[in-house]
């Protein structure tokens, strides 16, 4: 009827008669130009979307990757379709414990949580989380490029020490350029402190900036990331072998760098925000 009377009237005017938000006719009009796919179909794809994501995404993020294949999807319409599917987003769990840290050097916190740089290798940070393998911990090293998110560096072993931190270091530096200023933060673990990762870090020139003490949020992105890889992948029993844990780490960083779309790059993934900015 609006769309009839549009013709001969305002659009402003036919809407407030009819008591309808213009903004609503726009999308009802939008709708009726985008390919209709029945409900069952668009079920289908939401629950395809949700497995591959291990069950963690939600109805925002499922709405956000279906409107980039050009299928009108509102989140309204994507919760609604995983009630009807009986599908729910995994919620991040508060971490059980933090680490007090060893003191030891401590470098000033330069970062200040300016967690937005302008470019690629600006901002490197880094830290350290435990996986359950077989009854015992083994420990994780990550290091995310903070302007686009993106994993560039990881390390696993079965002691937790500078060693280990160095070596997620090193893998970054072979796969990224060290430009001049790149600034690598962290808390103040032993790791960090220690004169060997700081050598680390002085051979490649980089600036070392460290979190105040008991101050997680500090190093807020890798908390971040660390929630969501156990809340969002990680299974609950853990990995029965080292090489199952890390060919599963492996399948999470390529899944998150290149396919996980992120509110903090207007919903693109950590490599396709870096190619838009190049």
């Amino acid at each position: 009827m609006i769309a009839e009377l549009r013709e001969s009237f305002p659009t402003a005017i036919v809407c407030r008669v009819f008591d309808v938000k213009r903004s609503s006719f726009y999308e009802w009009i939008q709708r009726q130009t985008q390919p209709r796919i029945e409900r069952e179909e668009l079920k289908k794809k939401v629950v395809q979307l949700h497995h591959e994501s291990r069950e963690a995404m939600g109805s925002r993020t499922i709405s956000k990757h279906l409107q980039a294949e050009n299928i009108a999807v509102g989140r309204a319409l994507a919760r609604a379709l995983m009630r009807e599917a009986n599908i729910v987003s995994k919620q991040r769990q508060p971490h059980p414990f933090r680490s007090k840290g060893v003191e030891a050097f401590v470098a000033p916190n330069l970062l200040k949580r300016n967690f937005k740089p302008t470019a690629v290798n600006q901002v490197w940070c880094g830290d350290v989380t435990s996986l359950m393998v077989d009854k015992r911990w083994v420990h994780l090293a990550i290091v995310i490029d903070l302007y686009a998110r993106r994993v560039v560096g990881w390390a696993f072993s079965l002691v937790n020490d500078a060693n280990l931190v160095s070596k997620a270091l090193r893998m970054a530096t072979e796969v990224r350029n060290c430009t001049s200023g790149l600034m690598f933060h962290s808390d103040q673990g032993c790791q960090y402190t220690s004169r060997k990762f700081q050598a680390e870090l002085a051979s490649h020139g980089i600036l070392q900036s460290m979190s105040h003490r008991g101050q997680c949020w500090d190093n807020a992105p890798t908390e971040r990331f660390f929630g969501t890889l156990k809340s969002e992948w990680v299974p609950g029993v853990g990995y029965s072998t080292i090489k199952e844990a890390q060919t599963d780490m492996l399948r999470f960083f390529m899944y998150y760098n290149r396919t996980r779309l992120h509110s903090y790059n207007n919903y693109l993934s950590p490599i396709a925000m870096e190619q838009k900015a190049a």
